[in-house]
């Protein structure tokens, strides 16, 4: 009997990917095995991105190259775009089924009634009339050796350069108890990192009654057997005073945090429609780092967006070097169809825009190769998640991609190395020992400057 098979095409973030393998997960029940996408699988799942105009295109691109290659396929689109563009997708020949950013679970479904009825199934619907999170359950990832566990959906902050509210609706979390019990099932499947993510992570718990994300990284923090929590992302809005002090407390949370900034300028983050003040902002990172020595903040900055001075540019160049923060994510402004940024009058020339982001990204490399210099000879812990050559790369707890020496039997282990030669984007590092079990508790209350000092 010939196996069913299926492949999928994943564009966009973390949460696209988490859901990815929740949509395998139900296929995987069903006897379906999963292929490259460059073979010709009965199934073709492709999972867009909307975040910016090229996300739409390239979408399109992988739908139209699947179609082209595999004819007699099912091809099915799913994700942001989807959501935001079910018409647009449908009019590509060869489309038979599609769905948005909720119903994943009715895919499989959906594709038997195809092969029954032969006819096109939209089943995008409106996801601003969503109020419940979706929940969708992955006990373990294809290709990763951090796991990724999805908390919350949606996002009601509109800032006026973003498509996601509408792509993703409104605000959802997670049931805690959900969570916990995913959590509890990744570290049973031998995962050492947990990543929270979302598309708005830090807002986890605003429309839940007597529950925040403070309480759920308590909860997480009590689950046997995990050694790192890491927070894929979150709003300076959100860091309140007591999620850091649940950070101060914690002898899981990772000493990095992935910080969105966009603009060091208080004029552009207003027309942004940010909810937050480069003061409030600087008093965060202030808090963090006196919290949690050697920290490392990463960033994303929009460059460009609509009315951007030289002298704004500045203020967000130099708060940024200013406060050291160890890597960027530099986007040039891509007018978004839409939305209230596209309208505006006073778009920013594209060459003024990429020599901005030419600056910016050096800045980043420069802050990003004196931060790993500070951890020269400094022992850290890495998961090691890929093999090349005889050699493994993972990352630290600040977020260091390491190289080192190893093979195979290393991947998804703890281990501790030695960095011989720092640098970016990849230090190199030696192996002192594997660890067998998490770092025991009393560790936790020692200073932090010490503890990676410290060979255990």
């Amino acid at each position: 009997m010939n196996e069913k098979t299926i492949a999928f095409h994943t564009l966009g973030c973390k949460v696209n990917h988490y859901e990815t393998e929740a949509m395998w997960q139900i296929f995987k029940e069903d006897g379906y095995e999963r292929v490259d996408f460059d073979t010709n699988a009965d199934v073709f799942v492709i999972n867009t991105c909307t975040v910016t105009n090229t996300g739409d295109k390239k979408s399109r691109q992988v739908i139209r190259r699947a179609i082209r290659k595999n004819p007699e396929a099912v091809i099915a689109v799913t994700g942001c775009y989807a959501q935001t563009a079910p018409k647009e997708i449908m009019a590509i020949p060869g489309v038979d089924i599609i769905i948005g950013t909720e119903d994943r679970d009715k895919l499989l479904g959906y594709v038997e009634q195809y092969h029954r009825e032969r006819e096109p199934i939209n089943g995008v619907k409106n996801i601003m009339k969503k109020r419940t999170y979706e929940e969708m359950d992955v006990p373990y990832f294809t290709d990763r050796t951090r796991a990724t566990l999805k908390i919350q959906e949606g996002c009601n902050n509109f800032c006026t350069f973003c498509i996601i509210p509408w792509a993703r609706g409104l605000m959802r979390s997670r049931d805690p108890e959900k969570v916990i019990e995913q959590a509890t099932k990744l570290v049973d499947e031998g995962y050492k990192e947990i990543v929270l993510t979302g598309i708005h992570t830090g807002g986890y718990g605003e429309d839940l009654k007597d529950y925040n994300l403070a309480q759920l990284l308590r909860d997480l923090e009590e689950v046997e057997g995990l050694n790192r929590l890491r927070i894929s992302s979150i709003e300076a809005s959100q860091l309140t005073d007591e999620v850091i002090d649940v950070i101060d407390k914690s002898n899981k949370i990772v000493r990095h945090l992935h910080i969105p900034i966009q603009s060091g300028s208080n004029s552009v983050l207003k027309r942004m429609r940010r909810k937050y003040t480069m003061e409030f902002f600087e008093s965060r990172i202030e808090k963090l780092k006196s919290i949690m020595p050697g920290v490392a903040i990463t960033s994303d900055v929009i460059v460009g967006f609509p009315g951007e001075t030289e002298e704004e540019f500045m203020e967000t160049y130099d708060f940024i070097e200013k406060h050291h923060f160890s890597e960027l994510h530099v986007f040039p402004y891509s007018i978004r169809t839409g939305t209230p940024a596209a309208r505006m009058t006073d778009q920013v020339d594209e060459t003024i825009k990429h020599e901005r982001v030419s600056r910016l990204i050096d800045l980043s490399d420069r802050l990003a190769t004196s931060y790993a210099e500070g951890f020269r000879d400094d022992v850290l812990e890495i998961i090691p998640e890929t093999s090349k050559d005889g050699k493994l790369i993972g990352h630290s707890d600040n977020y260091l991609k390491v190289e080192i020496d190893g093979d195979e039997s290393l991947t998804g282990e703890l281990v501790k190395v030695k960095i011989t030669e720092p640098g970016y984007p990849v230090s190199k590092g030696e192996v002192v020992r594997v660890l067998e079990k998490p770092m025991v508790k009393e560790y936790a209350y020692l200073d932090r400057k010490l503890i990676n000092k410290i060979e255990i």
